[in-house]
């Protein structure tokens, strides 16, 4: 009996000290689970980590209570039984340990859970991004990235990477997938020829809304025209005394820039041929800072296309010249440090300053511009909002072609990159504080160090404190803009709310507070120095973007993906479809139209082959020409912009119910089956109501052009 009890009793002993060691167990595994929200889950193959176990692989051994010693028990004889098995439990890491046992860097994650994963527990891989293509920009490429803390691929990586940053154009790289910090065409878009021909487009819609581009002519093209309305205006006004500034096509850094006082002093023999130009009204009353002419570098992102997204930085760069100024005379014409503002001209001269202050030198930030003209009274909000107006306005005018470089090199359904680009706004203001354009750059410089003269011939890089402080956040902001992972980091952080806060109590200060730090990664970075201006002022401008529509039209009969040229077939396709043939324009005239306006704008293209003139097809700035003829023939005595915007509605309108009767032949709906008849065009159309005898103006827009202006702040 005694032998009995004595197994008895030990069993009992044994099944007690289990479920102990179960509970103990039980309560670390669910420490350990709270402390790192679970195992990390394998996002792809290169992770860095242990492989994942195959199917049949033995399992690691679970920790097996101490068994009770013979000696404890007092009875040695006794046969030892097995204790029950326990399921699995994962013991909690010591302090400075990470969950695999190796200790902790001050900062740093446990190796095993970094790279490609993303667990619950909020940890993300880095964001990569390839810089191999950087040039100038690298070294603020560089510190952005740092300050990020995300993963720079320097020399390129034959896995995709996220972003892509190039120092030129779009097509620096063949690329497939992630973002690229370049747009197809902006380079040939802001050349100063395409740049005034958008415009221009644009000033003929709205004069008043565009007067802040000067007068411009395209050269050579354009020279007797030129010469022709200047002998008008002082014909009318003998007392005006104008003058005009001559800019290369190709030129940058001032290179190959003049100014005349007449027609007659441009430099024609043989130089515009080989290299055309645009001649444009000198503004002869800039503001002034102690004596000197300035213009402002600003800074500005096109995070998207469609839809237009336009971010302003908010602070940007003045460059001064380095002569007092004097309006310009015959004497003067020639004193480049005193008329032009470019930086690379003004560092040669020997009175340029070098400062490391952000207000004084000969280069400085806009912020500490505004600060002194503040100081004197001046409204700054009403500066701001003037540059603001600005900007949207230009993009604006560029978007419809840039949607046509688009569609070219990543036609929709085609695997391609998403873009966003930094653009350099060149800003003049005048005496009286109203913004000019001077001209936008698609790769403006992101050096963030100048040339020191050591001795003639002999330079050294030197750090532009000025330059960095304005150049890097530009950068390092954008990339938090377009960061890839920040959705799936603040869906990560929504998700681990729930799970820690029901296990507050169970975890000590140190894991509650684990969370909060990987869910905000950018808690150590200042604010955005990127504001949104579009479309947060949309309704503002929209009423400005009857391009843009034309553009749709002109890309819906592009008929191939990637083409940039409208043939003839598709252009009376477009006539045809929109119903704008009639008694009056017969298709001949259509034919004949398309020939005209095709053979003269291919004509003005430089790389244009005289063989081919007639089957290179209409671009789109033809297509407008072409658009803005038909307007004005079938909507007369309106505004231009009323007009275009009339046959814009008319278009959209046979193109919906075209839409819908394709629609409806694709169900195979049978014709009794079909919505009801929603009248004729002239009837239903509010547009083509303009087209009847009594021809009322189009009070949407009017309202629209008749709203006071408010302040962009």
């Amino acid at each position: 009996m005694r032998r009995g009890s004595s197994e008895s009793e030990l069993a009992a002993r044994w099944e007690a000290e289990a479920v102990a060691a179960a509970k103990a167990a039980a309560k670390a595994e669910a420490e350990a689970t709270a402390e790192t929200a679970a195992e990390q889950v394998r996002v792809d193959s290169g992770a860095a980590g242990e492989p994942e176990r195959k199917a049949g692989e033995e399992q690691p051994e679970a920790p097996v209570p101490a068994q009770p010693s013979a000696a404890e028990e007092g009875d040695a004889r006794v046969p030892q039984r097995p204790p029950p098995t326990l399921p699995p439990s994962k013991p909690k890491p010591a302090q400075g340990l990470c969950l695999h046992g190796k200790p902790l860097g001050k900062g740093r994650s446990c190796k095993r859970s970094s790279g490609h994963r993303s667990g619950e527990n909020g940890y993300q891989r880095p964001v990569t991004v390839d810089s191999s293509k950087a040039r100038t920009s690298l070294d603020a490429l560089k510190i952005s990235i740092r300050q990020l803390k995300w993963k720079e691929f320097p020399f390129g990586r034959r896995l995709p990477c996220d972003i892509y940053w190039h120092g030129v154009s779009f097509h620096d790289n063949d690329i497939f997938s992630g973002q690229v910090n370049k747009f197809p065409g902006m380079t040939e878009m802001v050349r100063k020829i395409t740049l005034s021909r958008a415009v221009r487009t644009m000033q003929n819609l709205f004069p008043e809304e565009y007067n802040f581009y000067p007068r411009s002519w395209i050269l050579p093209d354009e020279f007797q025209l030129f010469v022709a309305q200047v002998r008008m205006v002082k014909d009318g006004d003998p007392s005006w005394k104008p003058t005009f500034i001559v800019k290369p096509d190709g030129g940058c850094q001032g290179d190959g820039i003049y100014l005349i006082k007449d027609p007659s002093d441009i430099r024609l023999a043989g130089t515009l041929q080989s290299r055309p130009a645009v001649v444009q009204e000198y503004i002869c009353k800039p503001l002034l800072i102690d004596k000197l002419k300035f213009d402002i570098r600003l800074y500005v992102l096109l995070k998207s296309l469609d839809p237009l997204e336009i971010y302003i930085a908010k602070d940007g760069l003045s460059r001064f010249c380095t002569e007092p100024y004097q309006e310009p005379t015959p004497k003067n014409l020639h004193h480049i440090f005193m008329h032009l503002t470019n930086y690379s001209l003004n560092i040669h001269s020997s009175n340029f300053v070098h400062s490391d202050s952000a207000s004084t030198g000969s280069k400085r930030t806009f912020s500490s511009i505004l600060c002194r003209l503040s100081s004197k009274g001046v409204d700054i909000k009403k500066v701001w909002s003037d540059i603001i107006s600005l900007v949207i306005k230009t993009v604006i005018a560029l978007t419809p072609e840039l949607r046509v470089f688009y569609q070219s090199d990543i036609p929709t359904g085609r695997p391609g990159p998403t873009c966003f680009q930094i653009l350099g706004f060149d800003i003049l203001l005048m005496k009286n504080l109203k913004p000019i354009l001077l001209e936008v750059n698609a790769n403006p410089s992101m050096r963030i160090e100048h040339e020191h003269e050591l001795s003639p011939g002999v330079f050294e890089n030197v750090p532009s404190l000025v330059d960095e402080e304005v150049k890097v956040a530009v950068i390092r902001d954008t990339l938090r803009l377009m960061d890839p992972l920040k959705k799936k980091r603040e869906n990560q952080s929504q998700q681990l709310e729930k799970p820690f806060a029901g296990q507050e109590d169970a975890l000590d200060g140190e894991l509650t507070s684990a969370p909060d730090s990987n869910a905000n990664p950018e808690a150590h970075l200042p604010s955005i120095c990127l504001k949104q201006v579009f479309p947060k002022y949309a309704k503002q401008f929209n009423y400005l973007r009857l391009v843009d529509r034309m553009a749709n039209l002109f890309i819906r009969f592009l008929g191939i993906k990637g083409t940039m040229k409208l043939g003839p077939t598709g252009f009376r396709t477009f006539i045809r479809n929109c119903k704008l043939s009639s008694s009056s324009l017969s298709m001949a005239a259509v034919d004949i139209l398309y020939i005209d306006i095709t053979r003269r704008w291919n004509s003005m293209t430089l790389d244009q082959r005289d063989s081919v003139c007639l089957f290179t097809g209409m671009c789109l700035q033809a297509f407008v020409e072409a658009f803005f003829f038909l307007a004005q023939r079938k909507f007369k005595m309106l505004p231009l912009h009323e007009q275009v915007a009339s046959l814009i509605d008319l278009c959209e309108y046979h193109l919906s119910l075209l839409d819908e009767k394709r629609l409806v032949c694709a169900r195979g709906i049978p014709s009794g089956g079909r919505p009801a008849h929603r009248g004729t065009p002239q009837e239903s159309s509010p547009s083509a109501q303009l087209a009847g005898d009594n021809l009322q103006p189009r009070t949407s827009c009017a309202n629209k052009l008749s709203h006071p202006r408010h302040t962009l702040s």
